[in-house]
């Protein structure tokens, strides 16, 4: 039987006086669609840059597929993690193909290769093909998130880590962009875990939620479940933060006619 894709083992991370993380331990099967969530400074983007090297934890152990993150090559291992985060981060003097293609032309993929797999990842997150000759600039917010997608996913990774990657998208594209991904995910066969503020948008896209506050985890499960059973008023407040949402719009809408 295969472990697990992740496992985090009594991590912890100071940022000098600030305990970003203490003691984490979390284990993420194949194929889940996992998110992290808690209030500003919880520690979940400290523990999502965990995985991938991005922040190197003080105590404890990552591993990723079965090996120790800390005895590889930080470059080597982040081409095997997709990446997808809010502020983009694409090349603008660099054409969206050549954005898309830049991890496999480091991974010495030939040209008709990397030609190959930009068409296959234009279409596969809704992108006319010929999108591809553009600049970044000449994209709108909503298209540009789209090529940071295929962009992560473009060395076929089974592993994507996502840092609110919807967050700076109007409501509709931010709807739109998150259903399809959560697409994406379930016909690839990723394993996700993504931070994220907004708890309509880990209870509708993800199968598991895992709560930080102070950098210990809270909260782990599926979202019914923790409303179920949870005690912590504060993890309950936050579950019920979409419904309290859903029933003032039902409330002003319904006052609307």
């Amino acid at each position: 039987m295969a472990g697990p894709a992740i496992e985090l083992t009594g991590v912890g991370k100071r940022y000098g006086a600030h305990a970003a993380l203490q003691g984490v331990s979390l284990s993420v099967a194949a194929g889940a669609f996992t998110a992290l969530v808690g209030g500003s400074g919880s520690g979940k983007t400290t523990l999502l840059k965990t995985i991938n090297r991005l922040v190197t934890p003080d105590t404890g152990s990552v591993r990723v597929q079965g090996e120790d993150v800390g005895g590889l090559e930080p470059h080597v291992l982040r081409r095997r993690i997709g990446y997808v985060f809010q502020e983009i981060g694409l090349f603008p003097h660099l054409s969206v193909a050549e954005n898309i293609a830049i991890t496999p032309k480091l991974l010495g993929w030939d040209k008709a290769r990397i030609a190959e797999r930009v068409a296959t990842l234009l279409d596969l997150v809704a992108l006319p093909r010929e999108v591809g000759a553009r600049a970044p600039a000449a994209l709108s917010g909503g298209q540009r998130q789209r090529v940071g997608v295929a962009r992560a996913l473009a060395a076929e990774p089974s592993l994507m880590l996502m840092d609110e990657p919807f967050g700076a998208l109007d409501p509709l594209t931010r709807d739109q962009l998150g259903s399809d991904y959560r697409a994406l995910h379930d016909r690839l066969g990723l394993t996700t875990v993504m931070v994220t503020h907004d708890m309509a948008e880990a209870v509708l896209l993800a199968d598991r939620i895992v709560v930080l506050r102070d950098g210990h985890i809270v909260a782990d499960g599926a979202a019914g479940d923790l409303l179920a059973r949870t005690t912590d008023p504060d993890v309950r407040a936050l579950l019920e933060a979409p419904k309290r949402q859903a029933e003032r719009l039902r409330a002003r809408l319904g006052g609307a006619g």
